[in-house]
């Protein structure tokens, strides 16, 4: 029993810290999580970031299911690694934001993952579907505009000087 315990403790899974279906880290749920190209999974993300705590909403093809769990402001998502297996180092921390796990027949689970560090693992089933991958995202910043917007903003500005420059002058 002794040599156990000392292999136990020795294990390296043995200090990973586990995320389950439905813990204070789970951001979310969608279904069926399919397709799932990683464009498409920064989607699904950045949507369940967006939704009201604990509210269902349908969009971009997929149920999604927003836990009840406040986690602040949250960063949006950006892809940063797809993976297998049910271990995934997050090294020392602050590169990673989310975790979504793709379950073959019963959709994908989003974990907030920003505050956790080392070894984690994840269920290999949830529900009657096994893993059958997963992603990591980093944080992208928080109520930043994306390039559409400002492209269209500086536009409209140059178009305003050119407008002001003919008048004042003219």
């Amino acid at each position: 029993m002794a040599t156990f315990a000392a292999m136990l403790a020795l294990s390296h899974n043995a200090s990973a810290l586990p995320l389950n279906v439905g813990d204070s880290h789970e951001l979310g749920f969608l279904w069926p999580a399919l397709p799932s190209g990683n464009q498409n999974k920064v989607t699904y993300v950045n949507h369940l970031i967006g939704m009201a705590l604990g509210s269902v909403d349908i969009a971009n093809g997929q149920i999604y299911f927003r836990s009840t769990h406040a986690f602040g402001p949250l960063p949006t998502a950006t892809w940063a690694l797809n993976g297998t297996g049910t271990t995934i180092n997050l090294g020392v921390g602050g590169v990673y934001t989310y975790l979504l796990a793709n379950y073959s027949l019963s959709g994908a689970h989003v974990w907030y993952i920003g505050n956790l560090t080392g070894v984690i693992t994840i269920p290999a089933i949830a529900g009657f579907s096994r893993l059958a991958g997963w992603t990591l995202f980093g944080p992208g910043g928080v109520g930043v505009p994306d390039g559409g917007i400002t492209a269209i903003l500086l536009a409209l500005a140059v178009c305003v000087l050119a407008m002001y420059r003919r008048f004042a002058t003219g």
